[in-house]
């Protein structure tokens, strides 16, 4: 009798499909990030293309900068045209590794680490959309598109995502406050840092968004009050969704108290 009753349970144990334990179905979040992906582009590329507007708001944003002594983009994105290869290679950092590394964390976490996919998931989701805020209200031009800036995509005649690319013509190039590069370089790392041990990730995982910080600024791309907001943006809406959560854990054991 009790070889009969332990056997149905080993076979439902066996039966359990490969991706429990927390793990959403892979095609139903591939088809939830393609749909979001799009809706976030196409809302993105609505943002009003004022250029006048979005140059005036630019030198404000400078003299801000300067009055908090923060003025170091025009010194960085010299120093990345002086040196030749500097500003080939970070052309191409910023182009790839931007979609490249964030996608390959949120893989990661998918893979090996499902009870805290769904979390980093909707932190990352939140954060994009919610910097549509600022990119609508608060369209920029960066600096590449003021006197003295060097666009190093056109120096350099590398490939890129913007003015040198076909990518121009389908892409809002005044979205630069906050800067999701400088967002999602740092929810990479924090991904990172709550999981591993090692202490050289734990090293990559920190140099990642300091070095999109200098990337960004030195092709360009980015004031230095964008990469600022845009990792403020993040602390944000983490800080959001931990307070939701613990909202939610206390209501959820209040019956349990109360029975």
């Amino acid at each position: 009798m009790v070889r009969s009753a332990v056997a149905p349970a080993a076979k439902t144990s066996v039966t359990t499909p490969v991706g429990g334990a927390g793990r959403p179905r892979w095609w139903a979040e591939i088809l939830l990030i393609a749909v979001c992906y799009v809706a976030y582009s196409f809302v993105r590329n609505l943002v009003p293309s004022d250029h006048a507007g979005s140059v005036q708001r630019a030198y404000q944003l400078l003299e801000a900068q300067r009055a908090l002594h923060l003025d170091i983009e025009l010194a960085v994105n010299r120093f990345f045209v002086d040196v030749h290869w500097l500003g080939v290679a970070a052309n191409y950092y910023y182009a790839t590794l931007h979609f490249g590394v964030t996608a390959g964390v949120l893989l990661w976490l998918y893979v090996r680490h499902p009870s805290r996919y769904v979390t980093y998931r909707w932190l990352l989701f939140s954060t994009t959309v919610t910097a549509l805020i600022g990119f609508w209200f608060f369209p920029l031009a960066p600096p590449r598109m003021l006197p003295g800036y060097v666009d190093t995509v056109i120096a350099f005649n590398t490939w890129g995502l913007y003015d040198s690319s076909p990518v121009a013509t389908v892409s809002n190039q005044y979205a630069a406050m906050p800067s999701l590069h400088t967002a999602w370089s740092l929810w990479c790392c924090l991904a990172v840092l709550a999981i591993v041990r090692r202490t050289w990730v734990k090293v990559l995982a920190v140099a990642y968004p300091v070095v999109t910080v200098v990337v960004i600024l030195g092709t360009a791309n980015h004031f230095i009050l964008d990469a600022v907001a845009g990792a403020g943006l993040l602390v944000a809406c983490q800080a959001t969704g931990i307070a939701g959560l613990v909202v939610y854990r206390r209501r959820a054991a209040a019956p349990a108290a109360a029975g």
